[in-house]
C-alpha cells in the first residue's frame, strides 16, 4: 500500500474499495475529498463501470432519465437524450473518475477473494486473486447486487449448435441482421433486447415465462441547443435532476408500493392497464401480454416502445412452457418448435451474492456466509454485526425500484463517511452494528416487507430464498432521514 495520509483529524486510515463501478468510483471521490489518499480500489474486471461495462447488449438503456441518473456534483450536459445508452453511461463513468482522480487508484483485474478481520489490530487483510494481501483499516464494499449471470436450468441447453449467449456476456461480434433469434427472459434487458432486434432481425421469438407491465414513458432526444443549453446554465439540469416531475414519481412509487391499496398504487394500475389494451391491436396478443399479478410486484418496466417492438411481424411472443433446447432450436411443452440461429439468455443475476464468493471472516472468527445463511442482509443496507469496520454501499436491504441508486449510494456514504469519523477521531478503533439493533431492524423490516407490493404474489429477483422481498420497505423519505446520521447507541464502538 502506499504511504498513509493523514486526515483532518489526524487519524491516518487505510482503505480497500471492493468495486470499481458507480459506487467504488463515489467512494473513491470522497475520499479524497476528505483528504484521504491511502486507499485502492479493487475491481476483478479490466475496466471500470461496473454493470455497465458488462452489459453491452442491443438496445441497452438506463431506464432512470439521464440528468437524474448522475452524481450530484458530476451534471452532465452532453447526455444525448432524456434516457442515456448504456455506453454513454459508461462513458460518463470514464469521465468522473478520471475528472476527479480516481483511476490512480484503482487495480483491475484484482478480484477480492478473502477478507479477514485482526481482533487484536482492528485491521483487515484483504486478500487479491493473484495472492497478494492488503492490510487496510477499513473495508467498503461496493460490489453491487448485478454481476454473477444467473443461467436456466433448462434441459439440453449445452447442446445448441446455434451462438448462446448470456445479455452480460454480450459478443459484439455476433451478427443479429436476417438470423433467427430466441430471447429467454422478460425483464428490462429481454424487452430492450427484443425491442432493439425487431425489424432488425430476421425473427425474434420473445420467450415469456410471465409478461411484464409496461409503464409508458416520454422519450426524445437532445438537440445541439439543448446541450448547448445545460453547457450555459447547469439550473437547467438541475430541474429535470432535482424537479417535482422525477421526485414526485419517485414519492408516488414508494407510496405504492408500501400502501398497496392507495390511490398512487390504483393510479399505476390505471396506467399500465390503459397501455396494455390501448397500445397492442391483436386480441390475442393482448391476452398473451396480459400479466396475472399486480403491476409493480415485479420491477416495473419503463418503456416508450416494446410494445410497438412487439407487433412488429418480425417478432413473435412465446408463452408456451419450455420443454427443451435441441441443436437447431427450441422444443415447447406442446410439441411445437422454433427454429433458432442465436439464443439470448436474458435470465438476470444471483442478486443474492453482493461481495461473495469471497470469503469474509469478521470478528472472533465469524463467517459471512454463516451470517447470511438464511438471507443476506445488513444493518440499514450498509454494516453487518460482527464485522467491524466493513461497510456496504447498495447493500442488502436497501432500496430497491424505478430511481437512481446513485442518490441511494450517495446517501449510504454521508451516512459511512459519519461512521468513519468514529475512526479518524482516534477515539475509537473500530465500529459495528450491536446484534440487538440488527435484529430490531430486520423483524421490522421482514413484516414490513411481506406486506409491500413485492410481496403480493409474484416471483422475481426482489425476493429471497424465503420468499421476503429483500428490499428496503419503508419510503424514500423514511431512508433518507435514516441516512441523515447514525444512532450511535446502536452501534458497538470498539476502543
Amino acid at each position: 500500500m502506499t504511504a498513509m495520509a493523514a486526515t483532518e483529524n489526524g487519524k491516518k486510515l487505510r482503505y480497500a474499495v471492493i468495486g470499481a463501478g458507480m459506487a467504488g468510483i463515489l467512494a473513491g471521490i470522497r475520499l479524497k475529498e476528505r483528504g484521504e489518499t491511502d486507499f485502492v480500489i479493487f475491481e476483478k474486471g479490466d475496466g471500470l463501470g461496473g454493470t455497465w461495462r458488462d452489459n453491452h447488449y442491443p438496445g441497452l438503456t438506463c431506464d432512470v432519465p439521464a440528468h437524474a441518473y448522475t452524481y450530484s456534483f458530476a451534471p452532465n450536459p452532453e447526455w444525448s437524450a432524456f434516457y442515456a445508452t448504456g455506453p454513454e453511461i459508461r462513458g460518463y463513468f470514464n469521465g468522473v473518475a478520471e475528472q476527479y482522480g480516481v483511476v490512480p487508484h484503482i487495480r483491475y483485474n484484482s478480484e477480492v477473494v478473502g477478507c479477514v478481520y485482526d481482533d487484536a489490530t482492528h485491521q483487515w487483510e484483504v486478500t487479491i486473486v493473484d495472492g497478494s494481501k492488503h492490510v487496510v483499516d477499513v473495508v467498503i464494499a461496493a460490489s453491487g447486487v448485478l454481476h454473477h449471470p444467473k443461467y436456466p436450468d433448462i434441459a439440453g441447453l449445452d447442446s445448441f449448435e446455434g451462438t448462446c449467449l448470456h445479455s452480460a456476456r454480450w459478443d459484439d461480434s455476433v451478427e443479429t441482421a436476417g438470423k433467427r433469434v430466441g430471447v429467454i427472459g422478460c425483464g428490462s434487458t429481454g424487452i430492450q433486447i427484443v425491442t432493439a432486434l425487431s425489424g432488425h432481425s430476421e425473427r425474434v421469438v420473445h420467450f415469456q415465462r410471465s409478461p411484464q407491465w409496461i409503464m409508458p414513458v416520454p422519450y426524445f432526444e437532445y438537440s445541439d441547443e439543448d446541450r448547448q443549453a445545460f453547457r450555459d446554465d447547469v439550473q437547467k439540469i438541475d430541474d429535470i435532476r432535482y424537479g417535482d416531475d422525477y421526485w414526485s414519481g419517485i414519492r408516488r412509487f414508494t407510496k405504492a408500493v408500501t400502501d398497496v391499496d392507495g390511490p398512487e398504487m390504483k393510479e399505476i394500475e390505471a396506467v399500465v392497464l390503459r397501455n396494455l389494451e390501448d397500445s397492442i391491436r391483436d386480441p390475442e396478443l393482448r391476452e398473451k401480454l396480459r400479466p396475472n399479478y399486480r403491476a409493480a410486484c415485479k420491477r416495473l418496466i419503463y418503456s416508450w416502445s416494446y410494445y410497438d417492438a412487439v407487433q412488429h411481424p418480425s417478432v413473435f411472443v412465446e408463452t408456451g412452457g419450455i420443454e427443451r433446447v435441441e441443436p437447431n432450436g427450441v422444443r415447447m411443452k406442446d410439441g411445437s418448435f422454433h427454429e433458432l440461429d442465436i439464443l439470448v439468455l436474458a435470465t438476470g443475476f444471483h442478486a443474492d451474492r453482493f461481495i461473495r464468493p469471497a470469503t469474509v471472516t469478521g470478528r472472533a472468527g465469524a463467517s459471512l456466509d454463516d451470517a447470511w445463511s438464511r438471507r443476506p442482509t445488513a444493518y440499514l443496507a450498509v454494516s453487518i454485526p460482527g464485522f467491524p469496520n466493513f461497510f456496504m454501499l447498495n447493500g442488502p436491504t436497501g432500496p430497491v425500484g424505478n430511481f437512481s441508486l446513485i442518490d441511494i449510494a450517495e446517501r449510504q456514504w454521508g451516512y459511512v463517511d459519519q461512521l468513519i469519523d468514529q475512526l479518524r477521531s482516534g477515539t475509537h478503533r473500530a465500529v459495528e452494528p450491536s446484534q440487538a439493533a440488527m435484529d430490531d431492524y430486520e423483524a421490522r423490516r421482514i413484516d414490513a416487507a411481506k406486506r409491500t407490493i413485492f410481496g403480493s404474489g409474484c416471483t422475481s429477483w426482489y425476493l429471497d430464498a424465503e420468499g421476503v422481498p429483500a428490499s428496503w420497505p419503508w419510503s424514500y423519505e423514511a431512508f433518507s432521514e435514516a441516512m441523515d446520521a447514525p444512532k450511535l447507541e446502536d452501534y458497538l464502538l470498539h476502543a
